[in-house]
């Protein structure tokens, strides 16, 4: 099974981070994968955008033109990359921050509110765990004990209570699409 991602918002979302998390979730377990970031010409509230491709065989290239699964944060990457979702494949939105309602009916769309989730956990920042935790359990691309360790390896410089913060999201995000808490 191959997984073709792209996580799109605007810089400080922590788009980049999610991609990262989900790469090294899969090298953990021993998968191919590949993460290739795109950024807008500014940083922070810029665009930005990340492919993932996560596959039993070796990935060809890490290039992404037409994503099985599809995460958008803002509207302006739900307008431009929703065309692109292979038929059958999975659109997660943000219904935090976007207004929208997706326009295709052959994908399944989950709207999830990241923002208002991470919130309710105490710290907005953490938005992007919750959307990973929610994607990760409806793709089941990964496992999630291998995204919690990824976690750990990449934020463990960050503090304790950063990585437990995170750790807590993930599984939030898992809630909301009706999985199960740890």
């Amino acid at each position: 099974m191959t997984h073709s991602f792209i996580i799109a918002g605007f810089g400080g979302q922590g788009v980049m981070l999610m991609g990262q998390i989900l790469a090294q979730a899969a090298m953990i377990e021993g998968k191919n994968v590949t993460w290739f970031p795109s950024y807008g010409p500014e940083m922070r509230g810029g665009t930005a955008n990340c492919t993932v491709v996560i596959s039993d065989e070796p990935v060809a290239s890490p290039v992404v033109e037409n994503p099985l699964e599809l995460v958008v944060m803002n509207i302006p990457s739900l307008l431009k990359f929703e065309p692109k979702v292979k038929p059958s494949g999975y659109l997660f939105v943000n219904s935090s921050v976007v207004d929208r309602k997706p326009t295709r009916n052959d994908i399944q769309v989950f709207e999830i509110p990241v923002n208002d989730l991470a919130e309710k956990l105490g710290n907005a920042r953490v938005a992007n765990m919750v959307m990973l935790g929610a994607v990760v359990q409806v793709t089941k691309c990964v496992k999630l004990d291998a995204v919690v360790e990824a976690i750990k390896y990449k934020l463990s410089s960050r503090g304790e209570q950063i990585v437990d913060l995170n750790i807590k999201a993930i599984y939030e995000g898992v809630r909301h699409v009706g999985g199960s808490d740890r």
